[in-house]
């Protein structure tokens, strides 16, 4: 019998957390111990399905965490654990809900003297610490937690501010030290897998995929490759897809397959962005990939290459980055800059050799197909590494395996989970303001990613506001993003004009209503105000100002910068963010000093803060 098929995102515990996790405890009294494993068992299914419903976030919250949040209370008239669970939910998108608010909101009354299981430690990105007041509203009066943040300016926080409330808190590994705990422990690692990488090692997780013949060939000699695996491997492909933030291709893959790179499956507004590499830049002046009306596309490319041809393929919308020398780090610490969690790698086999020998690849997706090909110069996987003796193979960490249909997928760590765990001090030495990362050490504060120190700053913040839609109607924008993007074509006296307001009033996420507003800006650039590019910093302005206004958190965030330089740091937005290199006009941030010397210039005269109108 083959093993039964498991969810892409979920796998066994990692063998290198299987050891000497927990340290001995002392014994107690037979019935005390039967209650207590009794208690463990529990904690630690419901940490499991805190774990299996965070991952559903999985390709949807980047950069954030992957957050599930179960709440459950015992109910004597059943044994069903299932029957406990009364509120659940997970973080949809940045910029949405949190999961313990979602949790909460569900269990309603039922909330009350109940535990919360969190597979991770709530964030705190917006200076409202609405994670934790979520749950002390809803009276939880006890809280598991898989892991820590790894984040250090976010790390330890929330679990302090819950036992400030008086809430218990469990850690698992720290409070709750039980084997049952190990697999619990496995499901929370894997889940958030891509946040523990890319905090430890500032590089995107990095996912190699590849579909191969029995005989270890990706394409045929003349570099046919359509199709080595069947439709099932395939299926299984658009989920990986789904689940990342990227993906990365050769030039090679373009000439030769003329690849789309969609998910096909879209979930929700998240659309993974599609990367060529090229040296030379010697690529066909039509691809498939050159249509951005599905997804948007980036080619990194070397300093210089072939300008006629940068300038042909932006006309066309596709985002063109050049490197002083290209290679596979260089491009993975571009796409941490762009707040990329998740990266997978559909390349050829002498891209894979190269990203492997400057270890961003963290993981193997390898597709079986029951077929040969043959051809002694037929394509590999992974091209030449150097290694001339099999002891100095690479081995697999926690590898698994599965049948699809007719294919065998096999996936495997190249490099261990990082283990944070040693840096994590104990509660009682966690300063309200992570000294290493206080930013008020430097006149630069940067922000860009709503999980930064000061991401409330952000457009995408899930903060509010109320202003007149395009009917002059007052309306509650859900973030500055949607009032921003929907603007481009207010008082348009166009239907399809109006629809796309439409349309951007009822997304989902900001990063969705981005996505339409940028889309549509694009292809229908007739329907754009005329007056858009005098008016739209007027338009962020007001929609900034009454942000902060309307939230006073945010305000004392603000002028608690006093004296430092605000800055966006978009990699590629220039005109609104500072850019790669500081050639950004860095607008946003220039809107923000400008509204923080206006509440100082206030605050000065009368001794109080007023609301901006």
């Amino acid at each position: 019998m083959p093993p039964s098929p498991r969810p892409l995102g979920v796998a066994p515990a990692p063998a290198s957390y299987s050891l000497n996790l927990f340290p001995r405890r002392r014994c107690l009294p037979a019935r005390h111990a039967v209650s207590m494993a009794a208690s463990h068992a529990h904690d630690a299914h419901f940490l499991r399905r805190a774990a299996d419903v965070a991952d559903r976030s999985a390709g949807l919250a980047s950069p954030h965490p992957n957050f599930g949040c179960v709440i459950a209370r015992p109910q004597l008239e059943t044994d069903d654990v299932e029957a406990w669970v009364v509120g659940e939910g997970y973080l949809y998108s940045q910029g949405t809900p949190c999961a313990e608010l979602l949790a909460a909101e569900e269990a309603g009354e039922h909330a009350r003297g109940a535990t919360a299981y969190l597979n991770l430690e709530p964030d705190d990105c917006y200076g409202n610490s609405t994670a934790v007041s979520s749950l002390v509203q809803a009276g939880v009066t006890r809280v598991v937690v898989g892991l820590r943040h790894p984040l250090k300016h976010l790390r330890g926080k929330a679990i302090q501010l819950l036992r400030h409330q008086g809430i218990q808190v469990d850690v698992v590994g720290e409070d709750l030290q039980s084997k049952l705990f190990k697999e619990a422990l496995g499901s929370c690692l894997i889940v958030n897998a891509p946040l523990l990488y890319r905090a430890a090692f500032h590089v995107p997780f990095s996912v190699l995929k590849y579909a191969m013949t029995a005989d270890g060939k990706i394409a045929a000699s003349t570099g046919h490759a359509s199709w080595v695996s069947g439709k099932a491997s395939r299926g299984r492909v658009f989920e990986l897809r789904g689940r990342s933030d990227a993906i990365i291709v050769g030039g090679n893959t373009v000439r030769l397959d003329n690849p789309r790179l969609t998910a096909r499956h879209v979930k929700g507004g998240h659309v993974p962005v599609r990367i060529v590499m090229s040296q030379s830049f010697n690529l066909p002046e039509e691809a498939n990939l050159w249509n951005v009306h599905d997804a948007y596309t980036i080619v990194a490319t070397q300093r210089g290459a072939r300008r006629d041809l940068q300038k042909k393929l932006a006309m066309k919308g596709v985002e063109v980055v050049e490197f002083e020398m290209l290679n596979p780090r260089d491009v993975m610490s571009y796409c941490y800059d762009r707040g990329y969690l998740s990266v997978l790698w559909e390349c050829g086999g002498t891209l894979a050799a190269s990203a492997i020998s400057a270890r961003v690849i963290h993981k193997v997706y390898a597709f079986f197909a029951p077929k040969i090909i043959g051809g002694v110069n037929a394509p590999t996987p992974v091209g030449e590494l150097g290694m001339k003796q099999m002891t100095q193979a690479i081995d697999l960490i926690d590898v698994s395996y599965e049948q699809v249909d007719r294919d065998m997928l096999m996936s495997g760590f190249l490099q261990p989970i990082p283990d944070l765990s040693p840096v994590i001090p104990s509660v009682d030495e966690i300063p309200s303001v992570d000294p290493e990362v206080s930013p008020y050490e430097t006149n630069i504060i940067s922000f860009y990613k709503t999980w930064d120190t000061f991401g409330a700053f952000a457009n995408f913040s899930p903060h509010p506001i109320s202003l007149p839609d395009e009917n002059g109607d007052c309306f509650t924008w859900p973030t500055v993003e949607h009032y921003y993007q929907a603007h481009k074509f207010v008082s348009v006296d166009n239907p399809q004009a109006r629809d796309i307001v439409q349309e951007i009033k009822q997304a989902r996420s900001p990063e969705e209503a981005a996505r339409i507003g940028r889309t549509r800006q694009r292809e229908l650039p007739e329907l754009v105000r005329s007056d858009w590019e005098s008016t739209k910093i007027d338009v962020m302005y007001k929609a900034i100002k009454c942000k902060f206004s309307t939230h006073p958190h945010l305000t004392e965030m603000l002028l608690s910068t006093a004296g430092s330089v605000l800055v966006e740091a978009s990699p590629h937005d220039l005109f609104w963010g500072g850019g790669r290199e500081g050639e950004g006009l860095n607008y946003l941030g220039r809107l923000l000093m400008q509204l923080r010397s206006e509440i100082l210039g206030t605050v000065q005269t009368t001794g109080k803060i007023e609301e901006s109108t």
